[in-house]
C-alpha cells in the first residue's frame, strides 16, 4: 500500500476511534461559509465535521470493526465525529438541513450497530440528555415524596385527634 493511502486510512481511523458513533453525510452543495458554519455549530456538541474518501472510509471502518457501511459511500462522503451527545449532534445536523437545505444524513454507526439516515431523525427529536435525568430524577422523586407523606400520615393524624380532644376539653 502506498504510503499516501496508509496515512488517509490512518486519518481516517483516527476520526473514528474519537466517538462511539459515527454519522455519514452527504455534503454535495456545501460551500466552505457553509463547512465553517456547520463546524462552528458542531463544536458546541464536542463533534467534528471532515470530508473522507469512500476508500479511505471503507478500509478504517473494516479494520476497526464496524458494520458494513459499503451502500451508503456512493457519491460525496463527510463523517461526523467526536463528543459523547450523539442526539445532540443529530440535532445539530436536523437544525442545519432544515436551515440552509444542505448536508444529507446517509447514515451512521451508533456502539458499533448500523443506523439509518430515519433512526437518526429519531435520535434528533429525543430531548436533551440534560432533559431527560430531569426527568428521570422527577420520577423518583414521586415515590420518595409519596413515601414521606404516607409515613408522616399516622403521626399527623394522631397530632390531629390530640388537637381536637385538647379543643374539646378547652370549650
Amino acid at each position: 500500500m502506498r504510503a499516501e493511502k496508509k496515512y488517509l486510512i490512518e486519518d481516517v481511523e483516527t476520526h473514528l476511534k474519537k466517538s462511539d458513533y459515527v454519522i455519514l453525510a452527504n455534503f454535495t452543495g456545501v460551500t466552505v461559509a457553509d463547512a465553517a458554519e456547520l463546524r462552528s455549530r458542531l463544536a458546541a456538541e464536542k463533534a467534528e465535521y471532515h470530508v473522507v474518501k469512500n476508500s479511505s472510509l471503507r478500509v478504517a471502518a473494516k479494520s476497526l470493526g464496524l458494520p458494513d457501511i459499503e451502500a451508503q459511500l456512493i457519491g460525496p462522503t463527510a463523517i461526523i465525529v467526536g463528543g459523547k451527545n450523539s442526539a445532540g449532534v443529530a440535532k445539530v445536523l436536523k437544525q442545519f438541513f432544515k436551515d440552509k437545505q444542505k448536508v444529507v444524513v446517509k447514515a451512521g454507526v451508533l456502539s458499533k450497530k448500523f443506523i439509518s439516515s430515519k433512526d437518526i431523525e429519531r435520535l434528533a427529536d429525543m430531548p436533551s440528555l440534560e432533559v431527560l435525568r430531569a426527568q428521570l430524577l422527577g420520577l423518583l422523586n414521586q415515590p420518595a415524596g409519596s413515601f414521606v407523606r404516607l409515613i408522616n400520615a399516622v403521626p399527623q393524624g394522631l397530632v390531629n385527634v390530640l388537637q381536637a380532644k385538647v379543643r374539646a376539653s378547652q370549650a
